[in-house]
């Protein structure tokens, strides 16, 4: 008669080496995020002499930074809204194919984040301009030419090819998790397409949408290189002036100080995200 072998129920120490895997996000963190902030708040709250001032800050009411803050809000709200028209209805598309991340379809639509940003904004920069490929062709076919470079529509244009991308995937995190019985039990109660949508869909993808309106709002508010190439400089972002600031003036204390104010929409922007997809669960109608 075998002697039955007790196991061993007490649970496992904790591997001892675990907080040193830490470190090394700890350094990254304090090196790359940390100190560029507290030297941002340095200047920004300081003169060229040291002295605490708030005139950096509020030197955004300006008409010239104030102009420049209110373009990059309409604009990033324009493009915002853009690509969630435009990223909705293909999410959806790929969701209800059961597409997974790892098709090539899906691959299609991350495949320009891999290429160099500064890149991709300078190839729609010769596709656009008056003697561009697309210019080229429509004269070609003797149709009219596009005079869109240097305006507002060819930096809407450039922000929606960048940060498309960035709203398609949340959208389609989300809608991959609804359970199709749900909408299933909403059809069998009686409910057409645009009720199940707006009263099942819509709800149980907000968590999707808020993150994609904010991976799509922030950086379009803080860029400063698609109004360059596209904009022609001709139209100037509040990106573009603290670039400006930094770069060519070399007025680290104004650029910080309106870098400060910019902050302030961001944490606005990451609040409201906060209210509207607390724990990541959205609203309920």
């Amino acid at each position: 008669m075998s002697k039955s072998v007790k196991k061993n129920t007490m649970p496992k120490a904790p591997w001892p080496h675990n907080r040193l895997m830490a470190v090394p996000y700890l350094f990254w963190s304090a090196a790359f995020i940390i100190i560029p902030l507290c030297m941002i708040f340095y200047y920004g709250l300081t003169d060229r002499s040291g002295a605490f001032t708030f005139e950096n800050v509020t030197a955004i009411s300006s008409p010239e930074h104030m102009k420049a803050l209110i373009t990059a809000l309409v604009l990033s709200l324009i493009s915002t809204v853009v690509c969630l028209a435009l990223a909705y209805p293909l999410a959806m598309i790929l969701a209800g194919r059961h597409v997974s991340q790892q098709s090539f379809i899906v691959l299609i639509f991350i495949l320009p984040m891999w290429m160099n940003f500064l890149l991709r904004t300078l190839a729609w920069q010769t596709l656009l301009e008056k003697t561009g490929v697309i210019n080229s062709v429509l004269s070609f076919f003797g149709l009219p030419t596009l005079n869109i470079i240097n305006t507002p529509g060819a930096i809407i244009l450039g922000m929606v090819y960048n940060f498309l991308p960035f709203m398609v995937l949340p959208l389609y995190n989300a809608l991959t998790k609804i359970d199709p019985n749900v909408i299933n039990a909403a059809h069998d109660l009686g409910a057409n397409w645009f009720q199940t949508f707006l009263r099942v869909i819509f709800p149980l993808s907000l968590p999707g949408v808020i993150s994609g309106i904010t991976m799509v709002f922030v950086p379009a508010l803080t860029t400063f290189v698609i109004s360059n190439l596209l904009g022609g400089s001709k139209i100037l972002l509040i990106g573009n002036v603290i670039e400006q600031e930094f770069t060519q003036a070399s007025n680290w204390h104004l650029g910080s100080g309106l870098s400060i104010v910019l902050m302030v929409f961001i944490l606005i922007n990451m609040l409201m995200t906060a209210i509207f997809d607390k724990n990541g669960e959205g609203t309920s109608l």
